[in-house]
Order: structure tokens, then sequence, then C-alpha cells
């Protein structure tokens, strides 16, 4: 077990995050260490952990080295954990409302990293070299995705007021077609 352990230094020094360090150095130091661990341990006795460690390895490959390139990341599964809770907390002293779902659906996945983002050097500069027809086409398609809420909260409030406004609607289209 203690010859199984030895492996774990390699592979922590390798991930361990520093300044300099992008995904593609890091994926490369990894694939080395892989592929000592895969010459080094030969013996019948390593193979369950040789390919326990890759195994794992490969399974997390695709994600595991994004933290490096984008420092907002976090990179451990403790700070990803602090992360969602202080942004919980703010929806919470914000909204008043303890569940964030309706306002991850309704804002979008990347809400989330706003207020990290308004934190940021040159955030007006970054914004201002967004084109306007990148703008717009973004724009259309967080109002298609806000469009199945409002309506959902229209039918809610006054169902015969919604219904009846769709029926005329679907009578203007039968009439102009």
């Amino acid at each position: 077990m203690s010859r199984w352990a030895k492996p774990i230094a390699p592979i922590a020094t390798a991930l361990e995050p520093d300044d300099d360090k992008t995904s593609e150095t890091v994926e490369w130091e990894m694939t080395h260490v892989l592929n000592w661990l895969k010459q080094t341990y030969t013996e019948e006795t390593d193979s369950t952990m040789v390919n326990n460690v890759t195994n794992y390895s490969r399974g997390f490959w695709k994600g595991l080295f994004t933290c490096y390139d984008h420092y907002h990341i976090p990179r451990t599964n403790n700070d990803l954990e602090q992360f969602f809770r202080q942004t919980k907390a703010c929806h919470r002293r914000i909204t008043g409302l303890r569940n964030w779902n309706n306002y991850i659906v309704r804002n979008g996945e990347m809400i989330v990293l706003v207020s990290d983002a308004l934190r940021q050097k040159h955030v007006i500069a970054r914004l201002r070299s967004v084109s306007y027809a990148a703008y717009t086409q973004r724009k259309a398609r967080w109002s298609e995705r806000l469009s199945a809420g409002v309506q959902r909260r229209r039918f809610n409030r006054n169902p015969y007021t919604f219904l009846h406004q769709l029926e005329t609607q679907w009578d203007q289209i039968a009439v102009v077609s």
C-alpha cells in the first residue's frame, strides 16, 4: 500500500496551481506522470492501482485543466462549494428568496459569474469590444429563453385573458394564411 501511495506526490505536484501554468502545460505534465506510472508500476499487483488512476483521470480529463486558463473557475470541489454558497447567499440577500432555480433559469447559468466580472479590471473596455450584432443575437436568445416563463406567469395570473389573447393571435394567423 505504501508503494501505491508514491505516485500521489508527482500527480499532486503536476496539478498544483502556479502563475505560469496553463492547461496545456498541466495536461502535458499529467500525461507524462501517467506514462511514468504505467512504466514504473509493472507488477501484476500494481495493475489495480494503475488502472484505477488512469481510468479516474481519464474520466475527468476533459474538464480537469480548465481552471489553469480561467482563474475565476474554482480549482477544487471545496472551492466550488464555497463559491456556490457565497453566490446563493448574495441571491438570498437581494431577492429574499431561498430557492434560486427560477433566478438561474431566468438569467442563465452564467449569472453566477456576474459579481466576479464586475470586480475585474477593464470590464467596461471588454463590454465595449462586443459588436452590436453579437449583442442583438445574444439578446434575442435571452428573450427567447425568458418567453416560456413569461407565458407561464401570464397564464397563472389570468388564464382566461391569456387564452383569449392566444386565440386572437391564432385567428389573425388563420386569416393571413
